[in-house]
């Protein structure tokens, strides 16, 4: 009675660029749909839907509010860029309190 519609979640996967373009390649020649070629090679529909939107924007094809790939790593890279900053202004504060007290 405790497995009744309980299923174990899928362990998250990670799949190389070259395997996702693989795969948007095959939905886009279009002899199978989405969810076919999802569970021909086992993967999740909804997985395999973001794939192909993600290189329609990467292709110019889409627009659709999101970003393309470019996009993705560059506004990854400026958030690490501000997380040291704002780190770096910490230490910089914290710096200044104490050679401010040990001037006194």
């Amino acid at each position: 009675m405790e497995s009744m519609g309980k299923k174990k979640p899928r362990p998250r996967r990670s799949f190389t660029a070259e395997f996702k373009a693989e795969i948007v390649e095959v939905c886009q020649r279009g002899d199978r749909s989405v969810g076919q070629v999802a569970r021909d090679f086992d993967l999740t529909e909804t997985a395999v839907r973001e794939w192909v939107k993600q290189a329609e924007r990467d292709a110019g094809s889409r627009d659709d509010g999101g970003l393309n790939t470019a996009e993705r790593e560059e506004l990854a890279q400026l958030r690490r860029d501000n997380r040291r900053l704002r780190e770096d202004v910490e230490i910089l504060k914290r710096a200044t309190a104490f050679f401010a007290k040990e001037t006194r």
